[in-house]
C-alpha cells in the first residue's frame, strides 16, 4: 500500500532549524521528493571521479566523502525518528552531533563508489519505509532533540537535507 503524502508539514511539526529544508522540497509529496532526489542524485555522484573523492572546498571543511557519509548518517538517524514514532513510539529521543559522527566514520578510508552505493541502499530503505504507511502514521509526532517532529516532517526534512548537500556538492566542489 502506497500513501502519498499530500501536504506539506506545518511549522509546528518540526524545531524552526529544520524549516530551511523543508523549504528546499517543492513538492507536496515528500515520496515523489525522496525518488526524485535519487534519481537526480545518482548520475552526478557517479560522475566524480574516485580521485576527487578527498577533495575538500576549503581547509576545514568537509571531503566528498565525508559530506556523502553524512548524508547516510543522517537520512538514517532521521528514517529511525521516524519509524518511531510511526509505530507510537513516545520515547524522546537525543539528538545527534554531526561533527562527531563524521569523523568517527573514518569515511576517507573508504571508496566513493562504495559510499555511493550505500547512500543508494539507504535511499531505497528509507522510501520501504515511508512507502506503506497510513494517514494517521505520516501525521503521529515525538519528540527528538527536545523538540517535536512529525513522521511528515522527517520524510520531508531527509528530502531538503539530501537536496541541500547535494546542491553544496554542485556548487562548491565540483
Amino acid at each position: 500500500m502506497t500513501t502519498a503524502v499530500t501536504s506539506r508539514p506545518a511549522p509546528t511539526e518540526h524545531a524552526p532549524y529544520y524549516g530551511k529544508y523543508i523549504a528546499l522540497v517543492t513538492e507536496n509529496d515528500a515520496i515523489a521528493a525522496l525518488q526524485s532526489q535519487l534519481a537526480d542524485a545518482l548520475p552526478l555522484l557517479r560522475g566524480i571521479p574516485e580521485s576527487k573523492g578527498d577533495h575538500r572546498y576549503a581547509p576545514g571543511k568537509w571531503t566528498i566523502k565525508e559530506v556523502l557519509g553524512h548524508l547516510i548518517d543522517a537520512e538514517r538517524v532521521f528514517a529511525y525518528r521516524a519509524l518511531r514514532f510511526a509505530r507510537h513510539d513516545e520515547t524522546p529521543l537525543p539528538g545527534f552531533d554531526e561533527n562527531i559522527y563524521v569523523p568517527a566514520g573514518n569515511f576517507g578510508a573508504r571508496s566513493l563508489a562504495e559510499l555511493i552505493e550505500e547512500f543508494e541502499v539507504v535511499r531505497k530503505a528509507s522510501l520501504l519505509l515511508f512507502r506503506p504507511l497510513d494517514a494517521a502514521a505520516w501525521n503521529r509526532a515525538g519528540v527528538a532533540s527536545d523538540n517535536l517532529m512529525s513522521v511528515r516532517a522527517l520524510a520531508f526534512v531527509i528530502a531538503g537535507h539530501g537536496r541541500h548537500h547535494v546542491e553544496l556538492l554542485k556548487t562548491r566542489y565540483l
